[in-house]
């Protein structure tokens, strides 16, 4: 296939599947209503926390990252981390537990009732991100997965943000968007009440 054609189809795909994002008015109540949940948790002293395999996992590393350093403004830090981000932590854990444990194990290690659990994944099937999901709710977390447009299995054990695709690339093109959004919703609710710095 011609470079330039090729380039040109796979903008427009995602553009595509951003308009079925803007026009999924469910979604962006979700999206809205995690955003005020994730500002309620941090005012109680609470915490965002991800976690994600591959390129969910880089994703997962930047938005943490958003919350604790800034976004948009400079404000006081914002407490956020993401999962498995310790290497010997996921060598032991793996190694003594199982893979499938590697995000399970720290999730409760570090969560405490109150905090939001944000787990991502494309598929929706991750033995690993579906064992988290498990340990959020006994933990009490607040969950809400994000994964592509069938949700996988984690629809069945949580509430999913599902991006209106089944192409992996157009999920995390969506992924980042709506983290994102999430980001700046959040940033704004704590600047309007708190104050920048």
């Amino acid at each position: 296939m011609n470079p330039f054609a090729l380039i040109v189809r796979e903008i427009e795909d995602s553009i595509a599947a951003k308009q079925k994002l803007l026009r999924d008015a469910g979604l962006v109540a979700q999206l809205a209503k995690l955003a005020q949940d994730c500002h309620d948790s941090l005012r109680a002293g609470g915490k965002v926390i991800f976690a994600g395999n591959g390129g969910s996992f880089a994703d997962a590393q930047h938005l943490s990252a958003e919350f604790v350093s800034r976004f948009k403004f400079d404000r006081a830090p914002l407490a956020s981390l993401a999962l498995a981000t310790n290497s010997s932590a996921i060598s032991a854990i793996g190694n003594d537990y199982g893979y499938d444990q590697v995000f399970s194990r720290e999730l409760e290690a570090v969560a405490r009732p109150g905090d939001v659990f944000i787990p991502i994944t494309t598929s929706g099937n991750s033995p690993n991100v579906l064992q988290a999901i498990k340990m959020a709710r006994r933990l009490e977390l607040r969950t809400v997965c994000l994964t592509g447009e069938t949700g996988g299995a984690a629809k069945e054990l949580c509430e999913c943000l599902r991006m209106p695709s089944r192409e992996t690339a157009r999920i995390q093109e969506c992924h980042i968007l709506v983290g994102h959004i999430l980001c700046g919703l959040v940033e704004s609710m704590y600047i309007e009440r708190e104050g920048a710095r």
